[in-house]
């Protein structure tokens, strides 16, 4: 399976804002963003060319890419996927890449970061509706529950991750004490806590 495997923290920089790539660490001062806030490479002028309406486009394409972790290929065949169905094409889009079984243990705070719980995912500490699933890509429908295997009950970075439990949003709901989530509906776009404007992606792709 292809994975961006660079530097995380240079994706920030990249975008000029906190993606959240790192779980905590990014709302700390050892945020790379805090440290060095301008883009990555060889700085020889401090002057910026202007932004242009592709660039604008290309960035938020890019940001929301980063934030959940998909590389372009699979990127465009979301798009696709969100272009066929009903409804606001930008919203389609955010509202599967929020139904991906790795952010979707995110949210329910089991992992401390989108990273973290691919890696739960890939490494099967997790069931779907009591049966094994292990693809981080996995769509996650209504209704489904998510729990964590009895043997990877005790796993410390599960654990850890519940202390800090961010709010969760209203479309999922999570029983800390048996380790187990649950989509409660598909997410609106009010519901989906990330700061990007998915219809500039929605022209990118229709030029």
């Amino acid at each position: 399976m292809a994975v961006y495997r660079g530097p995380r923290c240079r994706q920030c920089r990249r975008e000029g804002t906190k993606l959240m790539l790192k779980g905590e660490r990014c709302k700390t001062e050892k945020c790379a963003i805090e440290r060095r806030p301008f883009p990555p490479g060889m700085r020889v002028s401090k002057r910026r060319r202007a932004a242009t309406e592709y660039n604008n486009q290309l960035r938020e394409k890019q940001k929301i890419r980063r934030i959940y972790g998909v590389l372009e290929n699979q990127f465009r065949l979301y798009f696709k996927a969100a272009s066929n169905r009903p409804g606001v094409t930008g919203e389609n889009l955010l509202q599967l890449l929020e139904l991906r079984l790795d952010n979707i243990v995110y949210r329910l705070g089991l992992a401390p970061s989108r990273s973290s719980a691919r890696q739960l995912v890939l490494h099967n500490h997790l069931l779907i509706n009591g049966k094994k699933v292990n693809v981080p890509s996995y769509r996650v429908k209504e209704g489904d529950t998510i729990q964590v295997k009895e043997k990877s009950n005790n796993l410390e970075l599960i654990h850890s991750s519940l202390k800090g439990l961010r709010d969760i949003p209203d479309w999922l709901s999570i029983d800390k004490v048996k380790l187990t989530g649950q989509v409660v509906r598909v997410p609106d776009r009010a519901s989906i806590p990330v700061n990007v404007e998915e219809q500039l992606v929605v022209e990118l792709y229709s030029r």
